[in-house]
Formats: structure tokens, sequence, C-alpha cells
């Protein structure tokens, strides 16, 4: 049967009135606050009980509760735990007209808002209603300005990373540090039609002894369909989990991940703390923030296959490189490792040091424009040379074009520039000379004299090690070049144990 136009209208208008619970034995007392309470435009209920209050309390929300202190099966007091339990947003005030004011204010200290004494005046009952009622709306309002700014503060954290993993995590801190649960959980689509586990992440309260349950992301699928969100309270919220539950479940939640009607998988948070249970308000702001970590997670999954494709590129050019010179096969890859071994000695970032790495693979590029039997037997002539030197401004002008792989330019086009400012191409000398074209010029060096050439057997690596040292303050930065020799031992110790060969 559908509702009438009237019947809506007056439905919505109660859903926005605050909403207040009498409960008192005297029928008396039930009967005149609900009529004058009502008339104040508040939504009134009553109950005789503590028992008949939490039944209803267990159906609805109310804002406030006008509790009396002494009734039979279930007083004020032991009533008052249980709001905190059942409903903790709402306001709890006692009658009493037994005892001592000191009786009501020990009801506040158990956390009730404030007391009426009976006999009471309406007038005062109004009043005190009202400021509770108030304090209510500002405390809403606060909490809706409260999850704005958070909100503001995850969407530019997700917005201005292009990392899965941070996104990821960010999304992690918000729902254990705004949506206050105790698990969250990531699920995203394999590509194949199901879905794995991304992330899964435990609150700070959970006890450290406590295993996290894995979700049944077929449940969630199953269960949801998509929608948009959904909250599940207490055990009916277990069915999403594929393990048992070290402790019971008190709040579930849900979102989904979709980018244009696409789902490719959800976020969901589990509050395993008494009386902790997601409510209407967070479960919005979760929804937001769903929707804003699906565009940036997907964003992060297309950036990491790029990233892929990049590095795929790169190392398909450096094979093509050392496929030129069979003497050089492996050379670019060689240097690669001294380089990365060494801009980490140096105390470069993971970032940084992965730049010293693509750009070591592609150091030799640019002897693809270069015209010449590399492969001859003995020294090139004075004008091979000249026209060997030119493999460093050709290796720009091969990565000049590509935007993505403008870092590695420094240490492509100046890896054979020389400390004393006697290199090429352009004979710059010292600190002007970046960082990476320094580190790639000695690990360069060095592989070149520890590799076998068309012209001569590889060099012993004490010797090359001695020549490094020999041309420090000269050919290459003498700080740089130290740390490589203090450093090339221990490191050909690690490679030695991982069962690869190394210079003798």
């Amino acid at each position: 049967m559908v509702a009438s136009p009237s019947r809506m209208a007056t439905t919505s208008w109660q859903e926005d009135r605050p909403r207040v619970l009498v409960v008192d034995d005297e029928k008396f007392i039930r009967e005149i606050l609900a009529e004058f309470l009502g008339m104040e435009g508040y939504v009134v209920r009553t109950a005789e009980d503590g028992h008949a209050a939490l039944a209803e309390l267990t159906r609805t929300h109310y804002d406030l509760v006008i509790s009396d202190l002494k009734m039979p099966r279930m007083g004020g007091i032991e009533l008052l735990s249980h709001i905190a339990r059942v409903d903790p947003r709402a306001l709890t005030i006692i009658m009493t007209g037994f005892g001592t004011v000191e009786t009501a204010i020990d009801a506040m200290k158990r956390g009730a808002y404030d007391y009426i004494l009976k006999p009471f005046k309406v007038e005062e009952v109004i009043h005190i209603v009202q400021r509770g009622i108030e304090k209510q709306r500002l405390s809403a309002e606060n909490l809706r300005l409260k999850e704005a700014l958070s909100l503001y503060k995850v969407s530019e954290a997700i917005a201005a990373s292009l990392s899965l993993d941070e996104v990821l995590s960010t999304v992690a801190d918000a729902a254990l540090g705004e949506v206050h649960a105790d698990m969250v959980a990531t699920w995203l689509d394999d590509g194949e039609g199901g879905l794995f586990e991304r992330q899964r992440v435990r609150g700070p309260g959970l006890p450290a002894d406590v295993e996290i349950a894995r979700l049944d992301p077929s449940q969630l699928i199953a269960h949801f369909s998509g929608d948009p969100t959904l909250v599940e309270q207490g055990s009916r919220g277990a069915r999403f989990f594929a393990e048992p539950l070290a402790l019971p479940l008190e709040s579930f939640m849900a979102v989904p991940l979709r980018v244009k009607q696409r789902l490719f998988g959800w976020v969901a948070l589990a509050s395993f703390t008494k009386s902790k249970r997601f409510d209407e308000g967070q479960r919005k702001l979760l929804s937001m923030i769903g929707s804003r970590a699906a565009a940036a997670i997907e964003n992060a999954r297309l950036y990491e296959d790029l990233r892929g494709t990049f590095q795929q590129t790169i190392e398909g050019l450096a094979r093509a490189i050392d496929k030129m010179d069979r003497y050089t096969a492996g050379h670019s890859e060689r240097v690669a490792r001294y380089a990365m071994h060494l801009a980490t000695r140096l105390g470069m970032g993971p970032a940084e040091v992965e730049i010293v790495r693509q750009s070591a693979l592609m150091h030799d590029i640019g002897k693809i424009g270069c015209v010449l039997n590399l492969n001859k037997p003995g020294k090139l002539s004075q004008e091979e040379y000249e026209i060997f030197k030119h493999h460093p401004g050709f290796g720009r002008d091969i990565l000049d074009p590509i935007k993505f792989l403008h870092p590695l330019v420094p240490g492509v086009h100046l890896h054979h520039e020389r400390w004393d400012g006697r290199g090429y191409p352009l004979g710059i000398a010292g600190p002007e000379i970046p960082l990476i074209a320094r580190i790639i010029s000695v690990a360069d060096t060095y592989d070149a004299m520890t590799s076998d050439r068309a012209y001569r057997r590889a060099l012993p690596h004490e010797v090359a090690v001695a020549e490094i040292e020999r041309c420090a303050r000269h050919q290459f930065d003498p700080d740089v070049s130290g740390v490589f020799t203090e450093g090339i031992d221990a490191y050909r110790d690690e490679r030695r144990d991982a069962g690869d060969r190394v210079p003798e």
C-alpha cells in the first residue's frame, strides 16, 4: 500500500523532531510529561519501567530519556548503565523524589545529564529538556564539522598520492582514527572476476593476542550486490567472515569501491569493542571516503601498470645495448647493481636509488647512434674514439623526447665527465657534475676493468680497486670513489653468498 502524501509528510516531519522517552512507574507522571512535551514539538514515547524502556531503546533512537530513579524491576541507575551501551548518544535526565540532592548528583557522576526533583514544575522540566536538546544539536553540529574536516584531510591525502600502498594506508588510518574501527580490510578485484585481500589492519584497541579473522568476499558480493553501503550490527555481521571470530562482533560496516559503475572492491570495518557500534554519520563518512578512494586506487593501479611497462622498456633497451657487443653482455645490469649499492651507501632514499638504477641501465643507450665495430681487436683509433665520445649526447637525445625518462638523463648524459674537468661531453668539473653521474662513472669504470674486452682480459679485482683509488680526485669524486672502494669487498661477499659470480 502506498502512503498518501500527507502521511509521508507527517512521517518526515516527525523524523526531524527530537525524540524523548519518559520512563516512570506512575502513569499520571508519564501522561502529563508526554502531553506538555508533545505540545512543545517533541516526539514523546513512554515506558512504565527500565525493562520496557530498554526494549524501546533497542527499537529506535531517542535524543533524551527522562527516567524516574526508583521503579520496580529496573530503576533509573541500572537503566542509565544500559543506555550507555544501547544508545550512548542519548542524554538521560534522572527524576527523584527520594533521598537528597546527593542521590541525584551521584546519578550525574554515573553519566546522567541532569536531574529533576519531585514534585516538579512542568516549565522547569521543559527548560531542562530544551537545554539538553540544544546540547545534542550543538554536539551533532560539532561532529559534522569534525567529520567534514576529517573528510577534507583524508581526501587531500588520497588525491596527493599515486602509490597504491599510500592510498590504502590513508584509508586504513581514517577508518581506525576517524571511524574508530577495530579492524579494516580492503579487497580488490584480481582481474579474473574474483577478489583478493589487499590489506587487513588491526586497531590499537584490540588485544595483541587476538587473531584478526579474514572476511569472506563471496559473502560480501552475494549480500551487497554492489549496494552503496550497509551497516550490520551484532552477530548478524559475523556471516561475512570466513573464519571464526576470536571476539564477539559488535558492529560491521562495508562500502563498495566503484568507478563509473564498475565495482572493483570493498572496504570493510568491524568493531569488537562492547557498546562501540557504527552509526549513520560514520556510515556516510566511510561512504564518502570510499568514493574518493576508489578513484585514487584506480589511478594508482593504472600508474603501477605504467611503471611496470616503464621498467620493461628500460630493461629491454638495456639488453639491446648489450647485444651490440658480445664482450659487454650483462654490463648494463652489473653497472646498475654496483651503482645501486653505492647510492645506498651514500645515504640516498629508495626513490633516488631507483632512479640511479634505471639511469645506470640506460647509461650506454647512446651507443646505438655510434656506427662502430665495437668488437674489433685492439683499442679504437683516435677518429673512432671521437665518434664514440658522442654516445652520451646521443643517449640524452634518445631519452629527452620521453617525458617520464627525464630523471635518467643526467646520469646517461654526464657519466663520462671527470672530477678534474677533463671529461666529456661538456667538460664540467667537481660538484657541477650531478651526483648520479659521479656514481655511475665509478660503477661503470669498475665493471669495465673487471670484464673481458676484445682487446684485453679482465683485470683482477684488486687491480681495479687500486686504479679507482689512484684516479680519485682526478677522474672520480674522491668521496664517492672512497665509499665505493670501502664497501666493494662486503658487497662482493654478499653477491657470492647469493650464488652470483663476482670478479676474481
